[in-house]
């Protein structure tokens, strides 16, 4: 089997399994409404204040769910032991990771729309008015954080505290790419000029780049240990 045909193969299994649970955006969505009601409460703020402060509680409530998506993206491999089967199979493991990676992408822009749609309606903040170059900041900052994530993910699944060592071995890999993506949204949503803002780009662009080739790298023997 080809290699991209594996990874669409992977990828049609996995939304098939989503559909018919919808386990993944269930939870997504139920965590994005609780975090930014949370945050409605929390911060008693003018429209001003909040637009300053918009996109470090975006990017806190993206990362969050999506340390939720990424502990489950491997659950249905452990059970009777897929992943060793997929392993075995005669396709490119790479593959494997390339697939979960695309899944885990699209459901987490998936639970970013979600998220967007409750911000502007709880906070009456229009935090994509620049909507292509803001479109751009959340596909590069969240392929960067779902790279790492799918990643570790992969390596945690088969450990009794996964849902605590995912989340403690990812963040602290991805912290540029957390500063970089609310930098240049930070920016976008307050109306900075895009001159200023294309250094924070290249980087969101640059650590996407070295964290799938260290990943497509690293995944196999990762995997077998």
């Amino acid at each position: 089997m080809g290699f991209w045909s594996s990874v669409f193969t992977i990828v049609k299994k996995d939304l098939v399994l989503e559909l018919q649970g919808k386990e993944i955006v269930t939870t997504n969505c139920f965590f994005a409404l609780l975090v930014l009601v949370v945050f409605n409460f929390a911060f008693d703020m003018s429209a001003l204040e909040i637009k300053k402060s918009a996109a470090g509680l975006l990017w806190i409530a993206f990362f969050f769910a999506g340390s939720l998506t990424m502990n489950q993206s491997f659950l249905h491999e452990k059970e009777n032991d897929c992943l060793s089967a997929l392993m075995l199979a005669p396709l490119d493991r790479s593959s494997i990771y390339v697939g979960k990676m695309i899944v885990n992408l699209i459901l987490m822009m998936l639970a970013e729309l979600m998220i967007i749609t409750i911000f502007i309606f709880l906070f009456n903040v229009n935090v994509m008015e620049r909507f292509f170059w803001q479109l751009a900041s959340l596909l590069f900052g969240t392929t960067g954080f779902i790279i790492v994530g799918t990643l570790i993910a992969a390596i945690s699944v088969n450990l009794r505290a996964k849902e605590i060592l995912g989340p403690l071995l990812m963040f602290p890999v991805v912290v540029p790419v957390v500063i970089a993506a609310v930098s240049f949204s930070d920016g976008l949503i307050n109306g900075e000029s895009m001159e200023g803002l294309y250094a924070w780009l290249k980087i969101l662009i640059a650590f996407d780049i070295i964290y799938l080739v260290v990943s497509l790298l690293v995944f196999e023997k990762l995997v077998e240990e």
